[in-house]
């Protein structure tokens, strides 16, 4: 399966940082949460950037704001993550241009329903 990012992974449960980790994982992905503030989230050591986590990953899914969002774009294109998610509120035109014309692969979609999850359910 798929390693996944999850850029502003949330140690709170409620949040969609933390659901879509629990969502990804329990379809059988590697998950690997991006929080600069949390050493673990869900069991899960969580690191500071893409760039920390030494080995491949295969696509990311945002939970940050636009204007954090657009800065990780750089480090997402420089370890060579082919594929994002920019969720609801992290989906700004900025983040959207940008993406694309680092020639990654964009996905302008809640991630949890795209892979066939309920945030509900979460």
């Amino acid at each position: 399966m798929p390693t996944v990012a999850v850029i502003g992974a949330s140690v709170n449960r409620r949040k969609f940082g933390n659901k879509a980790l629990r969502a990804f994982r329990h379809r059988g992905y590697t998950v690997v949460p991006i929080n600069p503030h949390e050493r673990e989230i869900e069991g899960e050591r969580a690191y500071a950037s893409v760039l920390d986590y030494a080995g491949r990953i295969d696509e990311a899914t945002f939970y940050v704001p636009p204007e954090i969002g657009e800065r990780v774009l750089d480090q997402i294109a420089q370890k060579g993550i082919p594929k994002v998610w920019l969720n609801p509120g992290a989906d700004a035109k900025a983040v959207v241009t940008r993406a694309r014309s680092l020639g990654l692969e964009t996905v302008v979609s809640c991630s949890i329903l795209g892979i066939g999850e309920s945030p509900g359910d979460y």
